[in-house]
């Protein structure tokens, strides 16, 4: 009488030894406490992941905005210290003037820029 590979005694005895762990209270109650922790509970591993992304989006919100601050209160200070800097900056701006000076602004149709006109003949 022949045995097949399938049912050598290696091949059982591998077949018993997952039914034992398997049928075992304390891996399954580990197996379902990770499940648990994963995916049912109220801070399982998929939500501190995604509070932990939105945390370092905030993050590099909060550094752009220091590094924009810096920036504007370096040209603040420039600006209250130097009375041309002030100047130039209200005429630039506010579009401001001296008393005896017209100011001109213009304004260029863009629509004219886009679409030239064909070339006559």
């Amino acid at each position: 009488m022949t045995q097949t590979e399938d049912n050598t005694p290696k091949t059982n005895n591998k077949i018993g030894l997952v039914k034992k762990l398997f049928m075992n209270k304390y891996f399954l109650t580990g197996v379902g406490f990770i499940l648990w922790m994963i995916f049912i509970d109220n801070t399982s591993w998929l939500v501190v992941r995604n509070l932990n992304q939105e945390i370092n989006k905030y993050e590099e919100q909060l550094a752009f905005y220091k590094g924009e601050y810096e920036k504007n209160e370096a040209f603040y200070k420039r600006l209250m210290q130097n009375k041309d800097e002030k100047e130039k900056y209200a005429r630039e701006n506010y579009f401001m003037k001296k008393k005896n000076e017209e100011i001109f602004i213009l304004v260029v149709d863009s629509a004219a820029l886009d679409h030239p006109k064909p070339k006559s003949k």
